[in-house]
This record gives structure tokens, C-alpha cells and sequence, in this order.
């Protein structure tokens, strides 16, 4: 039986990812990317980072655990990693050629300049291509992750840690989230410029992977689920209190640093914010309808193409027009919402470009 609150509470958060990249493109906060804020003011719409971050990525590599338990249970290792290659592997390099060299574009001219002007081409295509990769970052990790899941998967054939993972009652549950502190401890908290110190802080590779196999492990169990979604208000209630706390105490500060990110504040929040949300889709949202189906099949596609949407209307509003600030996030937000879906749509229907962009057969 699908599990409708798992599909629902996906898709809700890759569209949160969306209006977060609209707030972050312009944020003047320090976070690298984007093309800066509007003066040197208070932005105060920059409080959507600050609520968002902490937790969506988490929680989007914890889901894709408990879905991979899911899928794994009914289709073979060999049928489901070679489903995964070509659904995260092929987006996140041949589309890198095909598609999103125009995201890279945008992203190496976020100063308003051509830092490339001297570079010839075919070398600058293959820069913006690699530049291109933006939010990919995602499915690259998860692509990894699903082949260590593999590995993983060989020494436990019994699945008895599986089982000894759902007897976890929800005071076990909430301790989980020392794991959540641990693996933001492994971030490179001086990165050094000449280095690929911060390519390292983005992917994190070692933080996202707990979320990732604790989905795999404890929260792909009915049983664990049927003890968060018992316990949804006093866990939305301890996220709210730690979340507010957080940005109380913070706003103003670059949110994505390792230092701000290993606090143990914002490790507070993002653990329960994560446990919230799901037991509160778990309790309240497990149910679907046309719309809900269509973002079930969709959600997947528009994370791929949404970037570019932003970067390039993003840029052109702010270097080539007068717009004040807010006409700017109103007109980038509708066309993050409205053009996506469509340039979704559009790219699905052309043979070839669907398996290179978006991971599709057909």
C-alpha cells in the first residue's frame, strides 16, 4: 500500500526548495552564490533561510532512504541500481551537456561580468557545464549513497539490524539526532580557498549519508512511524521553540558556514524539524488527489530544471532592469512556479533529451 504521506511530504519540500533558491539568489547574508542582495540594509526576507536550511536537505536524503528500503523490497538490487543510474547519475552528468551548461552560464555571471571573457571556446562550454551542476549536487550524493547502500546491504543480509532499528521508541528516536551533530562535525570548518575544501562543504557527503541510511534503517519501519506521528505536536512545538531560538539568536550571520552549522542549536532544530514534519505528514496528510498525484510524478523533474529558471530570469532583473526589490522576488517566485512546470513538461516530450536531462525512458 503507497503510503500517500511520504509522496506528499516529498514534493512539499522540494517546493520549498524552489522558494528557498528565490530568497537565497538574492540573500546578502555572505552565502556564496547567487547574485547579492539589494544594499546593505536588512533583508529580513532572508528568514527564509534561516528556517529552511537547517532541515530540507536532510530530510530529502532521509525520505530517499525510506524509499529506497521501500523500492528494494520489491524489485531487484541489480534492476533498482541500474533505475537509479539512469534516473540521478545521468541527469547529474550528461544533462550537465545537454541541459543545465545554460544554468552555468548564468552561474559564472552572477557578478554581473564575464569572468571567462579571455577563455576560448570549447573550453567555456565545458566550464559552464561543470558550473551547471548547481543543486545536482543532490542526486550525485544520492547516487553514491545508493551504491553504498548496496555494499551495506551484502552485510546484513537478514535484515536483523533492520528489525532491531523499528523497536525504537520515540525517546531513542529523538537521541538519533546526536548523529545529526556528529555528521556536521565532519564539515572542513577553514576551508581553504585554492582547495576543493568548500566543493566539500556543499556535497557533505559524510552528514547527508546519516540521514540517508537512518531512513533506510529506523524510519522506513511502520512501527517508528506509528510513534512520531502519536507524538506531532510536542515535536512541531520543540521545533518551532528551537527554530525561533535559532534565528532569534543568529539572523544576520551566513548561515551555511561550518561553524554556524555544528552548533548545537541549529543541529536542535534541523533534528526536530525533520522528525516534525514527517510526523505531522504522517499523521494528518496521508491522502492524495489530481494535484497531489501529478507533484507525486513531477516533483522529481521540476528540482532538475528549476535552477535555471532562477539564475536567468534572477540575473536579467537584477542587471538589466529597474524593478524595486519586491516586484523582483514576486515576478522571480511566479516564474519559478508557473515556468518550471512547463519547461518540465516541454523537455519530457523530446526523445532523447528526457533520458539526457531528466533520468526518463519515456
Amino acid at each position: 500500500m503507497r503510503k500517500h504521506w511520504l509522496d506528499n511530504l516529498r514534493w512539499t519540500t522540494v517546493l520549498l526548495v524552489l522558494f528557498y533558491h528565490v530568497i537565497y539568489f538574492y540573500n546578502n547574508k555572505g552565502v556564496f552564490g547567487g547574485v547579492g542582495g539589494f544594499g546593505d540594509g536588512p533583508q529580513y526576507q532572508d528568514v527564509v533561510m534561516y528556517i529552511l536550511y537547517p532541515w530540507f536537505m536532510p530530510l530529502l536524503f532521509l525520505l530517499a532512504g525510506v524509499s529506497a528500503r521501500y523500492a528494494l523490497e520489491n524489485h531487484p538490487a541489480g534492476e533498482w541500481f541500474k533505475s537509479r543510474t539512469r534516473k540521478l547519475l545521468v541527469p547529474s552528468t550528461i544533462g550537465l551537456l545537454v541541459f543545465q551548461w545554460m544554468t552555468g552560464y548564468f552561474n559564472t555571471h552572477v557578478a554581473g561580468t564575464d569572468p571567462m571573457a579571455a577563455v576560448q571556446q570549447p573550453a567555456k562550454f565545458f566550464i559552464w557545464a561543470v558550473s551547471g551542476t548547481g543543486p545536482l549536487w543532490f542526486i550525485q550524493d544520492l547516487w553514491l549513497f545508493s551504491l553504498l547502500l548496496l555494499l551495506v546491504r551484502k552485510l546484513d543480509s537478514a535484515d536483523k539490524f533492520y528489525h532491531w532499528c523499528g523497536k525504537a521508541n520515540i525517546f531513542w528516536i529523538i537521541l538519533l539526532g546526536v548523529l545529526f551533530w556528529v555528521g556536521e562535525q565532519t564539515l572542513v570548518f577553514n576551508p581553504r580557498p585554492e582547495s576543493a575544501d568548500g566543493l566539500y562543504n556543499l556535497y557533505k557527503p559524510f552528514f547527508y549519508l546519516i540521514p540517508f541510511f537512518l531512513g533506510y534503517f529506523v524510519f522506513a519501519n511502520d512501527e517508528v512511524q506509528e510513534r512520531l506521528g502519536k507524538a506531532w505536536i510536542p515535536l512541531l512545538a520543540v521545533a518551532a521553540v528551537t527554530g525561533v531560538a535559532l534565528i532569534v539568536t543568529t539572523y544576520g550571520q551566513d548561515n551555511t558556514l561550518p561553524p554556524y552549522l555544528s552548533s548545537p542549536l541549529n543541529c536542535l532544530y534541523g533534528w526536530f524539524a525533520c522528525l516534525a514534519m514527517m510526523a505531522w505528514f504522517k499523521t494528518c496528510f496521508d491522502r492524495t488527489g489530481r494535484f497531489a498525484g501529478y507533484m507525486t510524478r513531477s516533483s522529481f523533474g521540476l528540482y532538475i530544471v528549476h535552477y535555471l529558471v532562477v539564475a536567468s530570469f534572477g540575473y536579467m532583473m537584477k542587471f538589466y532592469t529597474q524593478l524595486p526589490p519586491f516586484a523582483i522576488y514576486l515576478i522571480l517566485t511566479v516564474a519559478v512556479f508557473t515556468l518550471s512546470p512547463l519547461l518540465y513538461e516541454g523537455l519530457r516530450r523530446i526523445p532523447f533529451v528526457r533520458w539526457c536531462v531528466l533520468g526518463e525512458k519515456r
